[in-house]
Order: structure tokens, then sequence, then C-alpha cells
């Protein structure tokens, strides 16, 4: 009998698994197991209110702050780094302790059976933007080359180490969340990326490559002008919650054509908050019908921040389920 991990890296390396994957909570059909770090020894977060507003640190000293009562979602305060000269004295989280990755040891003995994702704190971008702020970190890849190259390469550094512990754990891969995109653009054109960021990609993607991880990449937006490099860098799954910004058929081409999966939800923008039920049916058999051989479909890990009922969700479930031919 085929395992539940067996089809999960069947519809990542499009193997002509038998049938699609599925990741949807709730006591539903689950093929993987998900599981980040454990607590850090060296650090203790933070937390405060002032007025409205709720703050908190992180592990890499950056100050979050968001509105009280209001989602889940946060943005940089007051970024670790806030003059270059305190890069060389920057707070680096203990990645390195193995008694960090003892819940993951746990979590995916215990279901040896599924596919196994190690989710990371970050990447290169996602990382290095916040121990800047955004909207400084964009001059700086312009104004402060060397800094920027230091800083990458130090946050790589940390990103490899953790990558080196989920392998001795027994993950199957490693899912991390880096937003590239607009809803009609990417952040960073392909020039750029290939000079800055393709060698901290190619680095980090071999490391788990050589430890037989697969690469599961998140991002939000419209990357199309990416993708082609993203695969080229090692990417071996993309993890898309707003399919319906692309052209689903050239999507589907791009990533048969590279063996590159995709695990998504139905559409969180366009379809999920409509409330539409034969929208959303349509939309879960479209997917399928598109993406199958090399699909992972999965539910959005929090409805609340999109407005979306559970019901409209388990419709959404009921009719992936059927047009996949799932009992």
């Amino acid at each position: 009998m085929t395992t539940s991990r067996e089809i999960a890296r069947g519809n990542i390396e499009h193997s002509q698994p038998e049938r699609i994957g599925l990741n949807f909570n709730r006591g539903r059909r689950n093929d993987l197991v998900e599981c980040g770090l454990g607590p850090s020894a060296t650090f203790e977060q933070r937390r405060w209110v002032e007025g409205n507003v709720e703050y908190y640190d992180d592990e890499w000293g950056n100050i979050w702050h968001r509105l009280t009562g209001g989602r889940s979602g946060a943005e940089i305060y007051e970024p670790a780094i806030r003059d270059w000269s305190q890069l060389g004295t920057l707070r680096k989280p203990d990645y390195d302790n193995p008694a960090r990755y003892t819940k993951a040891r746990n979590a995916f003995a215990a279901a040896p059976d599924r596919f196994r994702v190690a989710h990371m704190p970050g990447w290169v971008f996602a990382t290095s933007r916040y121990l800047r702020k955004m909207e400084i970190y964009f001059a700086d890849l312009i104004e402060y080359r060397k800094e920027i190259e230091q800083l990458h390469a130090l946050v790589t550094d940390q990103l490899v180490q953790m990558i080196r512990m989920y392998a001795a754990v027994g993950a199957d891969a490693v899912f991390y969340c880096e937003d590239l995109g607009t809803q009609d653009r990417v952040l960073i054109g392909p020039p750029m990326w290939r000079d800055v960021f393709a060698k901290h990609y190619r680095r980090l993607t071999s490391t788990a490559h050589d430890l037989g991880l697969k690469v599961i990449m998140h991002s939000c937006g419209y990357n199309w002008a990416l993708l082609e490099d993203l695969a080229e860098s090692g990417i071996d799954c993309f993890q898309f919650d707003q399919p319906a910004v692309y052209d689903l058929q050239a999507l589907a081409a791009l990533l048969k054509r590279r063996r590159v999966g995709l695990l998504s939800t139905l559409d969180i923008q366009r379809v999920l908050p409509t409330g539409d039920r034969a929208l959303i049916e349509a939309h879960a058999q479209e997917m399928v019908d598109t993406f199958r051989g090399g699909l992972i479909m999965r539910t959005y890990p929090s409805l609340q921040d999109i407005g979306v009922e559970e019901e409209w969700d388990q419709w959404g479930y009921e009719a992936v389920l059927q047009a996949a031919g799932i009992a």
C-alpha cells in the first residue's frame, strides 16, 4: 500500500503518484506532518501593550508591533540593525542547539508514514529585510552592497545550520516563507535577484538536497517573473495561497516542465472569501484538473484572518476530494 509519505513525495517529483496529496487540518485527510523549532535556551520573548498597540521582540532582536484584538499578523517597529555598525554585534539565535529539535524529532517519529515537513522561521530575503526594515532594506540593496553581502552570508550561515539539524531528526523537507510578489509583479526584478540572492538560495537548497531533503517555498503575490529562476536555484515545490493570480494553464506547464510540485490552497482572495459555494467547488475542480500529478491541496491555516467560515472551507475540501476521485 502506498503511504502518505510516498504520495506527497510523488506529487512534488511529478513521478506519477496514484492520487493528489492532501494537507487538511481539523481531523481531515492529511499526508503531511509539520513541525517547527522548540523554545530557545538563550531567548525569552518580551511582550507589552501601549494604548491599543501590542509590542514584542524576536530572537534576532527585532521589535514588532500590531493593534491589539486584531489579526495574527504584525510588522517591524524597530529593526535589530538600526545602523550598520551594529552588524558585528548582532545577536544570533541558538539554531545550533539540539534541544530545539526534540519536538520535531518526536513529531516525525510518531508519524513515520507521513511526509515530514520542518518549518524554517525565515529565509535569506525575509530574515534580512526584517533585520533592517523593509523600506530601508530595499535602499540598502543598492547603496550598501558590501554590508548587504555580509548580512546575507550571516543569515544564510544560520539557516544552513538549521537545515542540517532538521535532517538529523528525520525531516523529509524544509518549508519556508519568503513573500516576493505584489498583486501583479515581483518586489525584486530578475537581474537583481540573480546578482544578489541566487547564490544564497543555491547554497541553502544544495545543503538540503545533499541531505535528502526537499525545499518547499511559500511566496504570496504574483511571482511569475522569478519562477524559472527559483526552480533553477533548487526549489522543489511552491506553496501558493493565491493561485488565481496566475494563468493556471501556463503555471501548470512550467511546473511540469521543471518537475516542481505545487502545494496550494484554494485561492484566498478571489474564491474562498466570497462564500459562493458554486465558485468554490468549480475552482476546486479546476485546480485538481489542471495540476493533477504534481499537486498537494491544503487548507489555509488561519481562516479567521481572511474572513472565511469553516463551512466554506469544508465545501472546498469535499469538492477537492470529489474532483480527485478520493473516497
